[in-house]
């Protein structure tokens, strides 16, 4: 499974991107069980957000959904922080 999260927004408007692939990992089924929670939370247009807020693209195996602060599932906030800090 591949997920992919694009971050955009922010006081600064400064985008960032991670991608996490889980084949062969020990955890995948756990990323899995994430993932899919996270995107049954999305929405299939962008929302509005707060000014100077984070706006989200959750990408899981070709699927994309979006999200914007302050209206995160806790699901989404988990998936979100994991990839932007483990992926490349």
């Amino acid at each position: 499974m591949r997920i992919r999260v694009r971050r955009t927004g922010g006081f600064a408007g400064i985008e960032r991107q991670a991608e996490v692939d889980t084949s062969g990992r020990p955890d995948a089924h756990e990323w899995r069980t994430l993932a899919e929670q996270a995107v049954a939370g999305g929405r299939g247009t962008p929302s509005a957000g707060v000014p100077d807020g984070f706006h989200y693209e959750i990408t899981v195996d070709g699927r994309t959904v979006y999200a914007a602060d302050p209206r995160l599932t806790e699901e989404q906030r988990t998936l979100i922080s994991r990839v932007l800090r483990e992926g490349a």
